[in-house]
Parts: structure tokens; C-alpha cells; sequence
């Protein structure tokens, strides 16, 4: 289908990485919350099967067959997207209904069963209906915009003017949020950089919203909105700090999110390592009541057992620290980038 699509497209230009379908961030974001999720699944599943008698394949595997198909769902997307074919999406909108579907099925026999909202499993459950009703309502918003099917007109796209460029390079704004987190866009300019010295050339030109010209004009606005504000306050003069926050106001808080979530992250290092400690220390007190007990009929875990497990809390603690590090350098990129346009305008 991706094969197909990209010899439909109607669209041919020289960068590969400009098209982005409406709710192309969140859709990452809401994948990037199902994959954790199906590892969180995969893990009780694991830790379930360990403590009964016999083995049940079933707890677990559903779960890794999950993880799979969110990573084939997010490459296909954007094999997609890449492409410019749009109305393959179709049978990525009918995988997310009947995955929506058997979850809530799965969800409705919990609650049947009588299963208690405080098992984890019923958690995990009740978060992938969330997670996969949002992923419908994307692919939903991204037929109303877009137009692609049961419309007479198709919505038309053009590229952006700064990639109809040969001369722009940088394509930071234009790559989808994967790439931008871990810059994998910059490996073309690092490896011709490691074979030969880079010049002006090749790094090209800047795209127009960082230009300094257009950040001015920003600013000019934003200063001049100002000023109609307290034309009638004779007391008043309008603040260049108010016009700062007005045209750059949003990337700073932005940046600011991000490290106040990498600081809230830095926490769980500490405390996995304690959790760890404390887990080792009771399998040595009690190595004589480690026997498998529970059956198929007694099988479900709490929050609280499952954060017991100390191969869980060495994952988490992987996790929190790989997620940390790329708040943190969001954050500092954000406001570098900020910074340099702010001077610019100025």
C-alpha cells in the first residue's frame, strides 16, 4: 500500500518530509502513549504468568502482537503521509475501529466478571479504549479537512514555499515529531560533514519564519498592538516586554513545559532505585515464600504488586531517563532557537 501511494503522488518534490496530515503531532504523541502502554500491558502479563502454576501464553502475547501493530501502524502512516496518498488512511482508520471495538468488548467482560477497577488490568484495558477512540477521532477530523473521501471536492495541498527551495536545508518544522525529538534529519549533514568540511553551501539557507526580517516584522506587529492599547491612556507607554511575550510568548512556554518535565522525570530515578533496593532486600528475607500460588481464576495484579516487581521498576527507570533527556534537550533547543529569533527582531 505505501509502495502504491507513493507512485499516486501528484505531488513531487525534492524534500520527502513536508507533508503533514491535520493532527499529525497529537497522532504521534497518542502512539508514542499506546506503545508505553502495551509494554505496561506486556510486563503485567509477564509478571501474571510467573506467579501461577501453570503457564498462559495468552496474558502476554496479545499484548506483544499489540506493540507490533502500533509500530507498523505509525511507519505506515507516515510512509503515508511522505507520500501524499491520503485515502490509504482508510485501513488505518478501520484497524483503530475494530481495535476500539474488541477493547470495549474486552472492557464490558471486566466489569461483567465483576473485576475491580483497582486490578491493573482493568486499567490498561480502560486506557487503550481512551487511546484508540482518540486515534479514531483523528483519522475522523483528518477526513473532514482534508476532504480525501466522501466529499466532491478534495481539499488541495501545496508544499510549503521554504521546501519548493532547493537552497533551505534546515527542516526541523517540516519533519514529523519522532525525527525532531532525536534530530535524525541532521544525519545526511553529519555524514557529508565527516567526509569533507562544511561550507555555507551546504548548509543552506534558513526557512522564512526564522528569518530575522520576518521575526522584526513579528515583533513590529506585536509592538504596534501595543501601542493602539494605551493610545488612550495618556499615563501609559506600551511596553516592549508585553510585545517580547506577545510575538514569542508561546515557544517560551513551551520551552518551559518541557523542563519542568524533565525536572518532575529526574524524581523517578531515585525512587525506581529505592524500589529496587527494597524489592532485592525482600526476595532475600523471604526467599522460603517465593512458591507459585495463584491460578487462572486469581490472576490479576494491582498497581502496587506490579510496581513491586523490580524488572518492571529497571524498565521504568530506563524509560524515565531515555524520556527526561529529550524534554530536557527539547527544552534547550526551544530556547535557543527562541533566543535567536528574539535577538533578531530586536
Amino acid at each position: 500500500f505505501p509502495g502504491w501511494g507513493s507512485q499516486s503522488s501528484k505531488v513531487q518534490i525534492h524534500h520527502n518530509t513536508w507533508l503533514h496530515f491535520p493532527g499529525h503531532n497529537l497522532r504521534w504523541i497518542l502512539t508514542f502513549t499506546l506503545l508505553f502502554v502495551h509494554v505496561c500491558e506486556i510486563a503485567e502479563g509477564i509478571v501474571s504468568d510467573t506467579q501461577m502454576k501453570s503457564r498462559h501464553l495468552h496474558l502476554f502475547l496479545p499484548a506483544i502482537m499489540g506493540f507490533v501493530a502500533a509500530t507498523v501502524s505509525i511507519v505506515y502512516y507516515h510512509n503515508i503521509e511522505t507520500s501524499n496518498f491520503p485515502k490509504l488512511l482508510l485501513a488505518l482508520f478501520l484497524y483503530w475501529i475494530m481495535a476500539f471495538v474488541t477493547k470495549t468488548i474486552k472492557l464490558v467482560r471486566y466489569c461483567q466478571d465483576g473485576v475491580p477497577f483497582s486490578q491493573l488490568r482493568f486499567c490498561i484495558t480502560g486506557i487503550m479504549v481512551i487511546l484508540y477512540g482518540l486515534l479514531m477521532a483523528v483519522e475522523i477530523n483528518v477526513i473532514r479537512v482534508r476532504r480525501y473521501v466522501f466529499f466532491m471536492n478534495p481539499q488541495k495541498v501545496k508544499p510549503p514555499e521554504d521546501l519548493q527551495d532547493l537552497g533551505v536545508r534546515f527542516l526541523q518544522p517540516f519533519v514529523n515529531l519522532l525525527s525532531k525529538a532525536t534530530y535524525w534529519w541532521m544525519n545526511t549533514l553529519i555524514i557529508s560533514a565527516h567526509k569533507k568540511p562544511v561550507d555555507l553551501k551546504a548548509i543552506g539557507k534558513l526557512p522564512i519564519a526564522m528569518r530575522a526580517l520576518t521575526n522584526y516584522i513579528c515583533l513590529k506587529e506585536a509592538y504596534e498592538e501595543q501601542k493602539k492599547k494605551v493610545a488612550d491612556q495618556p499615563n501609559r507607554s506600551p511596553s516592549i516586554w508585553l510585545a517580547m511575550y506577545s510575538a514569542f510568548g508561546r515557544p517560551i512556554l513551551l520551552s518551559s513545559t518541557f523542563r519542568y518535565l524533565a525536572d518532575l522525570l529526574g524524581f523517578a530515578g531515585p525512587l525506581c532505585i529505592s524500589g529496587i533496593v527494597q524489592g532485592f532486600q525482600n526476595t532475600t528475607n523471604n526467599t522460603n515464600t517465593t512458591e507459585k500460588v495463584k491460578d487462572a481464576s486469581n490472576s490479576y495484579l494491582s498497581s502496587e504488586e506490579f510496581l513491586r516487581n523490580v524488572y518492571v521498576l529497571a524498565v521504568l527507570l530506563f524509560l524515565a531517563l531515555l524520556l527526561q533527556r529529550t524534554f530536557l534537550q527539547a527544552s534547550y533547543y526551544v530556547t535557543t532557537e527562541t533566543g535567536i529569533n528574539l535577538r533578531g527582531a530586536l
